[in-house]
């Protein structure tokens, strides 16, 4: 695939990401990951050109509508519905994991240059309500007042006029 690293004599020079993946190299490392449906008409444009239009929708970041193929081969939805097909039959995690090992055999994984990405990790709830308790969690809205507000407004927190003070949350401690 267009993504090998050449070797230098400092470091590795990694290519960039493949827009358009060749013939060859689909057929040899991303055909054998790809679900067919088992039943249905076969599609009318081959897999080979279809993937190449998902790299494309992928790389550019167009809308799916946006899409246009050579002499209108296929409409923009087909191509989607590939795509998601895939993504939903785990044909793309088949296909990452087979590159990873194919990597790794081959002495190429370095995982040194690997980078993780956190914006999707899921945090656990009321993580946020145990760190800081005195704090009202509930998403605001503009009709809701905020939480200083309403602690304003109830009795704990309401100032005392005659010694100009303004109760706390937390209790005086006793006197000994």
């Amino acid at each position: 695939m267009d993504t090998q690293p050449e070797t230098t004599a400092s470091s590795f020079v990694y290519n960039r990401l493949p827009t358009k993946v060749s013939r060859k190299d689909f057929n040899r490392y991303i055909e054998p990951h790809l679900h067919r449906p088992k039943k249905g008409p076969e599609p009318k444009l081959s897999l080979y050109k279809i993937f190449n239009y998902i790299l494309y929708v992928l790389h550019t970041g167009i809308q799916w509508a946006q899409l246009k193929t050579n002499r209108h081969e296929l409409h923009y939805t087909n191509v989607y519905k590939w795509h998601n097909r895939w993504s939903k039959d785990g044909s793309y995690q088949a296909l990452f994991e087979a590159s990873v090992m194919h990597l790794q055999h081959t002495d190429q994984l370095d995982t040194s240059v690997l980078h993780g990405d956190g914006s999707n990790t899921v945090v656990k709830k009321g993580a946020k309500a145990l760190a800081t308790p005195a704090i009202n969690t509930r998403k605001a809205t503009k009709s809701s007042p905020s939480w200083k507000t309403t602690a304003w407004f109830s009795d704990r927190f309401r100032p005392n006029l005659s010694t100009n003070k303004t109760r706390s949350f937390c209790p005086k401690p006793s006197q000994p």
